[in-house]
C-alpha cells in the first residue's frame, strides 16, 4: 500500500472526512437494524427537519453491545461524547430536544460516556 500525500487526503469523498464538531452516528449493523435503527435513523433526520436543528446524522456499522440495539451516539459541543442505547423513535426525539437543543444528557439511557 501506498503512502497518502497531502493531494490524496483532500481528494477523499467529503461524506467520509471528519463529522464536524456536532453530530449524530446510528448504528446501522445487522442487529441495530433488527432492533429498530432504520426507524431511530428516518425519526433523527425528519424530526430535525422540523424542528430546525441542523446536526448531521450519520448512519455507522457495529458499535459492540447488541444487547442495546438501537445505539445512538451523540458528540455535540461542549458535552462529552455520549452512546444511548436501547434508542426508540420517542427516545429519538428527546436526544435532539434535550441533548443536541439544551444541551442535557438523558441519564436513563447512557450506555458509555467518552
Amino acid at each position: 500500500m501506498k503512502k497518502l500525500t497531502k493531494e490524496d487526503i483532500m481528494n477523499v469523498d467529503p461524506l467520509k472526512k471528519d463529522l464536524g464538531k456536532s453530530w449524530i452516528k446510528v448504528g446501522m449493523s445487522t442487529c441495530g437494524v433488527a432492533a429498530g435503527a432504520d426507524e431511530v435513523y428516518s425519526t433523527l433526520i425528519e424530526e430535525s427537519k422540523k424542528r430546525n436543528i441542523e446536526i448531521d446524522i450519520r448512519k455507522c456499522g457495529c458499535q459492540g453491545a447488541c444487547s442495546v440495539e438501537p445505539l445512538v451516539e451523540v458528540n455535540v459541543e461542549g458535552l462529552p461524547k455520549v452512546l444511548y442505547g436501547r434508542v426508540t423513535k420517542d427516545v429519538a426525539i428527546t436526544i435532539l430536544e434535550r441533548h443536541v437543543r439544551n444541551k442535557k444528557l438523558l441519564h436513563d439511557y447512557i450506555f458509555e460516556i467518552n
